[in-house]
């Protein structure tokens, strides 16, 4: 959380403010304030999340509170530190936007997988969503369209078209990165041997569950077994299968999550 917290500042204050481009949630309404007002948006954004905090505390679980708390407060100390040291930095946008948006992304990615957040709409939406069953994705598009569009009048059309250039591709990013840490293989293995395969797998910290099938056209007893990889595990299940058993039946397939032991815990949810 603080490592990805480091990042967003460093975003925010380096490529967000320096190109003067909009923001969105709380940081986007203190990027605004900054820019119309000149106040710190550390000050903005500490304040506002600590606001939503309070109200939110019945509804969140201990963890993600103290987990969102480190993610705000080491957010706000780092932009502080970060305003103390300008670099110099090109003048090409685009530059400047792809790479607001990757480094966004990929820092809200390693919030959600540590089961925090960076506060601002994502504490609301959650909250939201436990007490009135509201739609988290429509609820957070209406509430960053509302402030691109106040963005317009302070920064401008030109900086508000980077600006969503740069959320697009923050999207595409926390999508994708998001998915890379759950991602793994789920073989299905019909096989004449199925202690040894189960012994190799077990072997290599995986676990493997045996179900028993039957054949639909023999009506023979076939042992069927279940288990979730990684991709390296995958390559070494086929070696194993060819060389021991390779009149086998494997069928492999992604698993977008993995929930329980060994793998994701229930806790970061």
């Amino acid at each position: 959380m603080i490592f990805a917290s480091t990042i967003q500042a460093f975003a925010v204050r380096y490529f967000t403010l320096h190109y003067h481009f909009p923001d969105l949630g709380v940081s986007g309404v203190a990027v605004l304030t900054n820019y119309m007002f000149g106040i710190s948006p550390n000050w903005v954004i500490l304040t506002g999340n600590i606001l939503l905090i309070i109200w939110a505390r019945r509804s969140l679980n201990v963890r993600f509170l103290a987990l969102t708390i480190i993610s705000i407060l080491t957010f706000s100390a780092m932009l502080s530190v970060f305003e103390r040291y300008p670099l110099p930095l090109p003048d090409d946008k685009f530059m400047g936007t792809v790479i607001t948006g990757l480094m966004k992304g990929f820092s809200g990615a390693l919030m959600l997988n540590a089961g925090g957040s960076g506060g601002g709409t994502d504490i609301s939406a959650i909250v939201l969503r436990r007490r009135y069953g509201l739609e988290i994705g429509r609820f957070t598009i209406t509430i960053n369209m509302l402030i691109l569009a106040l963005s317009i009048g302070v920064v401008g059309l030109e900086s508000v078209v980077y600006g969503a250039v740069g959320l697009y591709v923050n999207g595409i990013t926390l999508d994708n990165v998001t998915r890379s840490f759950d991602r793994r293989k789920q073989a299905i293995i019909i096989t004449n041997k199925p202690d040894e395969v189960s012994e190799f797998i077990n072997s290599h910290g995986r676990g493997v569950t045996r179900l028993e099938g039957r054949g639909g056209y023999t009506g023979q007893p076939r042992p069927v077994l279940l288990t979730l990889l990684d991709p390296r595990q995958v390559v070494m299940l086929k070696h194993f299968l060819k060389e021991h058993d390779d009149r086998a039946f494997v069928s492999i397939c992604d698993a977008s999550e993995v929930l329980g032991q060994g793998f994701k815990s229930w806790r970061s949810l």
